[in-house]
């Protein structure tokens, strides 16, 4: 296991945005997401583009293509070495839609509150 604990941000329901997500993708670009995020847990803050990229006020991507679809995974780093993965579309557009980064950001401000309780 790496340095890292990738861990997948669960809502209040019960829901898994991330994963809910990564599960309606085709069978090669699971593959290749699950293997960037080996590649997170192991490099943590090392990783960089191309397979990784700071959006916004702590929000990172990873990158993932095959053929000619894209898609993008939002997470961010939080005490005690772990990755919080929040939610993923399919890039359509030049720039990562303002929307998904906001979401990504009330994901973790929630993780954030639901750690604040349990300590």
């Amino acid at each position: 296991m790496g340095k890292y604990q990738v861990i997948f941000f669960e809502n209040e329901n019960g829901d898994v945005p991330a994963e809910d997500f990564i599960n309606s993708l085709d069978v090669k670009m699971i593959a290749k997401i699950y293997r960037l995020l080996v590649m997170i847990s192991e490099n943590g803050t090392n990783l960089r583009e191309p397979y990784s990229k700071h959006l916004d006020d702590g929000i990172f991507e990873l990158r993932a293509k095959v053929g000619s679809d894209i898609a993008r995974i939002l997470y961010f780093f939080f005490v005690g070495k772990r990755v919080i993965v929040t939610n993923g579309f399919i890039k359509k557009t030049q720039k990562t839609p303002k929307s998904e980064i906001d979401k990504a950001k009330a994901f973790r401000k929630e993780y954030k509150e639901k750690e604040e309780l349990q300590t």
